[in-house]
């Protein structure tokens, strides 16, 4: 068998195929991204396949961008001489609440169900649902599975994942979720198999447009920075992160209605609202004005900060670990947080970070240095995989999770 993985947004559709052999999911044969999925836009597919890379404008069939761009993948899925047939599809859904703590066969009291978790994930949850409901329609003989970033935080105490609210809110479920999960997940197994000591304390830095840190023990999540929504924790790309409650009071009294508040916390802060340049940490790294270093110095700022407070949950540090798009690629950044992590014995090799590049995992922590430190490009496609395989090859793997009814 084959598994899909797929990560539908609300521009953009993010695929990998991964073959499946005696049982163990590999890494992926062919994965591309398609972009210009809004209403009205024009989608272009970049994707690789036998080691080449290829970029072709969407043209065809489909009343939408995305239906146009789901009938140009399934014309390349069955194409490509060499490609594995593909047995299921996996999603990676943001939100699955209390609810849904472990992934899912999908059906329609399942996609129902999950609708009820768009507002927390406005910019995620309802394209997931709808990526889902398009490709059940194009492949309607294929399982398809959900497989939840919120999931790999179930294990949180509650101490941890609740917030000091009263009780009748708390019993309705706000409460601190996390996110990120399947990339936790994947990082998570990586590193245990590499690094003896990823077993006690660790410590992972998920940075990209989208930014948390995790704190997990055993392999476990402990604590983590985002929470009931994607919006707590660290500063992002367009995202505040944590943000004094009072400021949305304030915005509230000077007339501000609840979609001009979602806009400026979803998408005008963040690297973009403190630069007023750009959302993207490479265009600010070159931009060399006091407005982009403004908005770098506040995001270094701000995971120190949370780093901080990750290893006091756990009494301690063991492994430090980076990943996303600018953990993986920003050597600046990760020499500037494990200086100001030096305190807990953290001690970088400077030769080993300015090598290290997104592709590979690679360790860059000095001999002497009491934390390790490691690279871990994330494969969240890889862990879906693994979980569609899990529910659809139970034998294969723990146990499997159960779809609620149709009825």
């Amino acid at each position: 068998m084959a598994v899909l993985s797929v990560n539908a947004g609300s521009s953009s559709l993010k695929f990998s195929l991964h073959p499946v052999e005696g049982g163990q999911v590999q890494p992926s044969v062919l994965g591309g991204t398609i972009e210009g999925l809004e209403p009205g836009g024009q989608p272009g597919m970049d994707w690789t396949f036998a080691g080449q890379q290829r970029r072709e404008a969407v043209n065809g069939p489909g009343e939408t961008p995305f239906v146009q761009a789901l009938n140009r993948l399934r014309e390349l899925l069955a194409g490509l001489e060499g490609a594995p047939r593909i047995t299921a599809v996996a999603h990676r859904v943001v939100h699955g609440g209390e609810e849904f703590q472990d992934s899912v066969l999908i059906n329609d009291a399942v996609l129902e169900r999950l609708a009820r978790f768009n507002s927390l994930a406005p910019l995620h949850q309802p394209h997931n649902l709808a990526g889902i409901r398009s490709f059940r329609q194009a492949f309607p003989a294929l399982p398809q599975v959900a497989c939840f970033d919120t999931a790999f935080h179930a294990s949180l105490p509650e101490v941890a994942s609740a917030f000091a609210l009263p009780a009748s809110l708390t019993g309705q479920g706000v409460r601190r979720y996390g996110f990120h999960g399947l990339s936790y997940h994947y990082i998570m197994d990586t590193l245990r198999e590499r690094a003896p000591r990823a077993q006690g304390r660790v410590l992972m830095a998920h940075l990209g447009n989208g930014a948390s840190l995790c704190a997990a023990r055993g392999g476990r999540s402990v604590a983590t920075t985002m929470g009931f929504s994607a919006l707590d924790g660290l500063m992002m790309g367009t995202r505040s992160g944590m943000l004094d409650a009072g400021v949305l009071l304030y915005l509230m009294e000077q007339g501000w209605d609840h979609d001009r508040i979602q806009k400026l916390l979803y998408k005008q802060s963040g690297l973009l609202g403190v630069s007023g340049i750009s959302a993207d940490m490479r265009r600010l790294r070159a931009d060399g004005s006091a407005a982009a270093q403004r908005a770098i110095d506040q995001f270094t700022y701000r995971v120190v900060r949370e780093s901080g407070a990750m290893a006091a949950s756990m009494g301690g540090l063991d492994v430090l670990a980076f990943s996303g798009g600018i953990g993986e690629n920003d050597a600046i950044l990760r020499a500037q947080v494990c200086e100001q992590l030096g305190w807990m014995g953290v001690r970088m090799d400077a030769g080993r970070n300015a090598q290290a590049r997104g592709g590979a995992i690679q360790a860059i922590h000095a001999p002497d240095s009491a934390v390790e430190v490691w690279v871990v490009p994330t494969d969240e496609g890889r862990v879906a995989a693994r979980e569609a395989v899990r529910l659809l090859q139970p034998g294969e793997g723990t146990r499997p999770a159960s779809a609620p009814s149709e009825n």
